[in-house]
């Protein structure tokens, strides 16, 4: 049976629309399964904590954005025995973009439904004084969290959504951050074998997945199954330099730039010398002068 973990307000009521739809080809077709709607934040963690929490397998089917693939699997309680399906209806979608699911519903269905093959994927995990959260795309601290900030707190983003362009909203903000953010110094340890310091960092994210913030390919080759995180950190250039960096950044055409330092790591661990906003998939969290980035124990089934 398909638990079905729907986010009716995703992209401003897009997830209602969609799930009407997807209901009428689970009735038609007499598929086994039970809906369960999210009515406030961190509702889906609760949901998803409530179904796995017996050990059993279990089938759980999103329906929402990047924000609800987060509620889920920091929910999931045994991921070793859960499969994941992903019916992608945010703005961003870059866990959709990633793990190359389509980006039409019904045909997301239709994998769902018919397909027979599984992958075993890897998720991420940030962990800061007495909090553990997992991730699924990526996780950052400094200027892209501070950009995630923006557009969870603005009331651009839900405009351009019904205008569909959504994804605009990341543009603006990133263009409005990168000019009042202050870079900071930062140490960064990888593996506990490497430590890097950098006097100007502008950002730092561990990358499950190639892209973030609604298309930006930071990390080409992030795999979510080879049991490692891609950690990319833009540092030591001057402003203008960094903002000729942006438009590269959405063709993948920016790793060999100046500036732009990508490793390949299980853990990193992360000081910086004033506190700076976190995030994880793209929701912002308070601001910390620590964190540290791994990958999970348990890898999850995911249909594809």
């Amino acid at each position: 049976m398909y638990h079905f973990i729907v986010n009716p307000n995703a992209r401003s009521g897009l997830g209602h629309k969609v799930w009407i739809m997807i209901e009428k080809r689970l009735k038609k077709e007499h598929t086994a399964y039970q809906v369960h709607f999210t009515k406030f934040q961190r509702h889906a963690t609760q949901i998803a904590s409530k179904i796995t929490s017996d050990g059993e397998p279990h089938t759980l089917v999103i329906l929402g954005g990047d924000g609800t693939v987060n509620e889920v699997v920091n929910g999931v309680s045994f991921p070793d025995k859960t499969t994941l399906g992903y019916i992608p209806v945010g703005s961003g979608n870059d866990f959709a973009r990633g793990m190359g699911l389509p980006s039409d519903s019904m045909k997301a269905l239709d994998t769902i439904l018919t397909s027979s093959n599984r992958k075993k994927i890897d998720l991420g995990v940030l962990t800061y004084p007495k909090k553990r959260l997992r991730f699924a795309v990526s996780s950052g601290i400094g200027y892209d969290a501070a950009i995630c900030r923006q557009v969870s707190v603005s009331n651009l983003k839900p405009i351009l959504n019904r205008l569909k362009l959504g994804k605009l909203s990341y543009v603006c903000f990133a263009l409005d951050e990168l000019f009042r953010c202050r870079p900071k110094k930062m140490t960064v340890a990888l593996d506990e074998e490497r430590t890097v310091h950098y006097k100007r960092t502008y950002f730092a994210a561990a990358m499950n997945l190639p892209y973030e913030g609604g298309g930006c390919k930071f990390c080409p080759d992030a795999r979510p199954d080879d049991r490692m995180l891609d950690l990319i950190i833009i540092a030591d250039v001057p402003k203008i330099y960094a903002l000729l960096i942006l438009p590269t950044v959405f063709l993948g055409k920016h790793t060999h730039l100046r500036g732009v330092h990508i490793f390949r790591c299980q853990k990193a661990r992360l000081e910086s010398e004033t506190a700076l906003t976190l995030h994880v998939d793209g929701e912002p969290l308070f601001q910390q002068c620590s964190a540290e980035f791994s990958v999970e124990k348990d890898s999850l089934t995911f249909i594809i």
